[in-house]
């Protein structure tokens, strides 16, 4: 079965509406700040994905945009502004940054009351600790959709083919706080097929194209493609989506899988920050 995050995404977009409209009527419009260094394509996709949903939702989104070479210091200015800014719920500081930018410093400036991507290294700890009220909007997309699915995570081998900060490690947290046993891989690992083909659920967000061959994963495996690149025009995933369709249980594409709910955890995210903060600045 083709998993189609979309259809979902749009489900939960749709039931946050009402929330908005109650904060309206309290003259609470919630808004996102987006910050964007350089000109990565895959970054601007998303940005404009998330600008247009809160457009449809009555919420507003104002993009800070900067060509490669902004200096550090002053993009820790405009957060901090940002963070003082009362009409201002939430900042998402996209990312990759440029190598030069110290992404740590970066994150744990942005204040805890308006940290959309969970990333501050406070609500890392408090995901540690199994407190998951503000979380990483890819890694909590993923778990929604499953979820949804009606996809059981406890007592299953679960494989991410990522490390990051963003994806991998927090959505090994969250995995293993639903009782799941998670290998998570990366660029290093040896033999990387030995790990995936034992998977029960495989995750995988490298951004590499057409990784994940249908020879890597076992029959009837629940397989959850994050990865995106763009080549020439045409936007990849990282699995081997027409070979390993038919040997999948549920199979996400790309687009159209991950990618929304990204976006629509962006947009509660936001949300929550606005009901549970706005006003207290």
């Amino acid at each position: 079965m083709i998993i189609d995050g979309k259809k979902i995404a749009e489900e939960i977009v749709e039931g946050l509406k009402p929330r908005v409209e109650r904060l309206k009527k309290k003259n609470i419009i919630p808004t996102l700040a987006i910050i964007l260094i350089g000109e990565n394509p895959a970054s601007k996709i998303y940005i404009k994905n998330k600008q247009k949903s809160c457009e449809e939702i009555g919420m507003n989104s104002i993009l800070y945009e900067f060509p490669e070479g902004m200096k550090e210091e002053k993009l820790i200015d405009l957060i901090q502004k940002l963070n003082k800014d009362k009409n201002i719920h939430g900042i998402i500081v996209q990312l990759p940054l440029p190598e030069y930018i110290d992404e740590k410093r970066i994150l744990s400036t942005v204040s805890l009351e308006k940290d959309v991507d969970g990333l501050n290294p406070v609500n890392i700890g408090n995901l540690l600790l199994g407190n998951e009220f503000i979380t990483p909007c890819t890694p909590k997309g993923i778990i929604r959709m499953l979820e949804k699915m009606k996809i059981s995570f406890e007592r299953k081998n679960i494989v991410i083919v990522n490390n990051s900060n963003v994806v991998g490690k927090p959505l090994a947290v969250m995995l293993t706080n639903r009782f799941a046993t998670v290998t998570v891989c990366h660029v290093k690992t040896k033999y990387l097929r030995e790990h995936t083909k034992k998977a029960d659920i495989l995750i995988t967000a490298t951004g590499v194209p057409k990784l994940i061959k249908k020879e890597m994963v076992k029959e009837k495996a629940v397989v959850i493609d994050g990865g995106i690149k763009y080549e020439q025009d045409k936007v990849f995933g990282d699995v081997d989506f027409d070979n390993l369709k038919d040997i999948a249980s549920y199979i996400t594409p790309v687009p159209g899988g991950v990618g929304p709910m990204t976006v629509a955890m962006v947009l509660e995210n936001t949300l929550i920050l606005a009901e549970n903060f706005s006003g207290k600045k």
